[in-house]
């Protein structure tokens, strides 16, 4: 039965009467007339009135998070470009040996022929002492590092090249070296600055000593190292100057500056 035998008009023909006033019956022709639109008075622009719109539909249009289906990567520009710290500082481990070994010996060996630590030594510092030890490292990569151990006697001797004392007071700096690709940048400045600050934290250190030839003399002295003597230890021809620096006394201003 079509639409019209009962009665009704096609939806698009209600539309168009719902739309434009002129395509309806005059009154009297026939039907019911559906109330017209107001003639807006002269001069004054007709106002279509505000829509609402439902709260549940603006939540609707609210952006959503888009997600990508599983197993689809997402692009490299949306992707975390830096998983490691660009800069940190801490204790080395024994992990950390190898990297270790490989910069000592690239820095020492072209000028000395020889390394102050070898690496079975390094292993035994780094598991013995850890907490003497400082690494700069830069997005996971070591750039620089120090290696100390302990001492209890007032000068250093043969013996401390490789012995770790627990109870003594003294810490004995190994060896600072820096990468290759990463010098006459000041980087074993600031390094040593922060392993004396992180000396001064630690109650049993009351001093820090260390061996140095005699141009490296000056270098050390800006860190409030003084020249205590010729050093007994000698390593082949080479000879020493021993230096040492108290940590008590300056131990507050190192912290505060660090």
């Amino acid at each position: 039965m079509c639409p019209s035998a009962l009665g009704l008009a096609p939806p698009r023909v209600q539309l168009l009467q719902r739309q434009d006033p002129l395509l309806l019956p005059p009154p009297g022709a026939g039907g019911r007339s559906l109330p017209q639109r107001p003639v807006p008075e002269p001069g004054r622009p007709e106002v279509a009135p505000r829509a609402r719109m439902p709260v549940q539909s603006i939540h609707c249009l609210m952006p959503a998070a888009l997600r990508l289906p599983p197993g689809v990567p997402e692009p490299l520009s949306c992707q975390r470009r830096h998983t490691l710290p660009a800069s940190e500082f801490r204790c080395l481990t024994p992990q950390d040996a190898v990297s270790v070994f490989e910069i000592e010996r690239e820095a020492f060996i072209s000028v000395s022929g020889d390394c102050p630590l070898r690496l079975h030594e390094i292993q035994h510092f780094l598991t013995l002492c850890p907490e003497l030890s400082l690494g700069w490292f830069q997005e996971g990569r070591l750039v620089a590092f120090i290696i100390g151990s302990l001492w209890d006697e007032e000068r250093l001797t043969q013996e401390s090249l490789t012995l770790h004392r627990p109870g003594g007071h003294t810490a004995h700096l190994h060896v600072l070296a820096v990468h290759r690709t990463f010098r006459q940048q000041g980087k074993g400045s600031i390094l040593l600055w922060r392993y004396l600050c992180h000396l001064g934290g630690l109650p049993a250190v009351r001093r820090a000593v260390l061996m140095c030839e005699d141009p490296l003399v000056p270098f050390y002295e800006r860190f409030g190292f003084r020249p205590v003597g010729p050093c007994a230890v000698t390593v082949g021809l080479l000879t020493f100057t021993e230096l040492e620096c108290s940590l008590q006394g300056q131990a507050a201003s190192r912290r505060n500056s660090c």
